[in-house]
Order: structure tokens, then sequence, then C-alpha cells
């Protein structure tokens, strides 16, 4: 009957011991808990400064471009009215009319305009005329005239030189110049022979007038059994 008995015994302590351990670990979790909430983890005043660097803020600022604008000068002061007595009568400028016009009489006409004075026309050199000038002869009869240089004969030349001159109001050939040559003495002939030719001067309105002109001389060897 002993055993039994020690054996609720035993059971009962160790009950009991296990209901006081629990609270005592209860107690200890709570104080320890309630000691880390009060601890202060940062660190005191004064045993580490945290320095923190301030990065300099640049403003640019914008230059608004100016522009000098000449200010117009201030207009004229206006007269200082002057007082006229009441006294004083105006007396009213009377313009007289002639409203009368005399229909039968001779009319005031303006002069007519300056004409054309005919030295100013006949000193024109045209290029082109309502009657162009005319080689007296022809090409032919200038064609004759001409020498063959015997530069052109010996190296052999041939071609055509064209010439310009100006045909005056008589029909002369006046300042002959080569405007195509081809050298060998055959310029300076075609020149002679152009110079020897004859016009019937060039008409503009019915008069006769200086015209420019161009001719043609042709510059041909022939052998002497040719026909």
């Amino acid at each position: 009957m002993k055993e039994p008995i020690t054996r609720m015994k035993r059971n009962s302590t160790l009950r009991k011991n296990y209901f006081i351990s629990i609270e005592l670990g209860l107690i200890f979790s709570l104080a320890l808990f309630i000691f880390l909430f009060k601890m202060d983890f940062y660190p005191q005043q004064g045993d580490e400064q945290v320095f923190f660097e301030v990065q300099e803020e640049v403003f640019v600022e914008e230059i608004v471009q100016t522009k000098q604008t000449d200010t117009p000068p201030p207009p004229p002061r206006p007269p200082v009215p002057v007082e006229v007595p009441n006294d004083e009568i105006i007396a009213d400028d009377i313009v007289e009319l002639d409203l009368e016009f005399d229909l039968d009489g001779p009319m005031d006409l303006p002069p007519p305009p300056p004409k054309q004075a005919e030295e100013e026309i006949e000193d024109e050199i045209f290029v082109v005329v309502e009657q162009p000038p005319v080689l007296i002869g022809g090409i032919a009869g200038v064609q004759k005239r001409i020498v063959y240089p015997e530069l052109a004969l010996k190296v052999g030349i041939e071609g055509r030189v064209v010439v310009q001159f100006v045909v005056d109001r008589e029909g002369r050939v006046v300042n002959p110049v080569v405007m195509r040559g081809i050298g060998g003495g055959c310029d300076e002939e075609a020149i002679r022979a152009v110079k020897t030719a004859k016009f019937q001067p060039g008409m503009q309105r019915g008069r006769p007038v200086s015209v420019r002109y161009s001719l043609p001389i042709t510059f041909k060897i022939y052998n002497k059994d040719s026909k």
C-alpha cells in the first residue's frame, strides 16, 4: 500500500514544480521584455557626430537681352493763342471768279510736246529698219576686187572672212571690223575690199538712216587648169 501512496505524492510534487517553472519563466520573460523596452539604443549626444554634406545649389539667372529703342522726339508745342479784341472786325477776302466762257474765241492749249530732234535720229545706228541697205553691184562686185594675199596663197589658206560695219545715211561703209577671220593677210584684204563697196542707204519712216551691216568675203584658191 505504501508504493501507490508514494507514487501519488511524487506525481503531485512534479505537477507543482511544473507550474512553478512555467510561472517563473513567464515572469523572467516579462521582466526581460520590459528591460529591453526601456533601454535606449540611440547614441547619446556628444558621443558621435554625424555630418551631412549639403550640396551647393547653383541658380542660373536668365539674362534678358535688352534692345535700345529710339524714342521719338516730343511733338512741338502748340502755338499760344492770341486774344483778339471783340471790337476788331476781321475782313473776309473776296475772290472774284470770272465764270463767263467764250466758246467762239481761241482756246489756250498747252504747247505740243517737243519732237525728237532730227539730229538724234540721224546719229542713231539701227539694226533692223523698214528698208535695209542694198549693196550696189552685189557681193560678186566686192569679190572681184579681192586680191589674194601672197602669204595665203603660199600657205594655202582658204575660208570666209565676216566683216561688220555701218552703212551711213549716204551709203558709205564706216568703221569696218573683222568679226571672224582666217589670217594670212585675208582679213586686211577683206576690209580693203569692203571699204570700196557702195550701198543704197537703209530707210526708216521715209528717211535714210545709219544701219549696222555684216558682209561675208570668201577666199578660195582656184587652179589654173580649172575653168
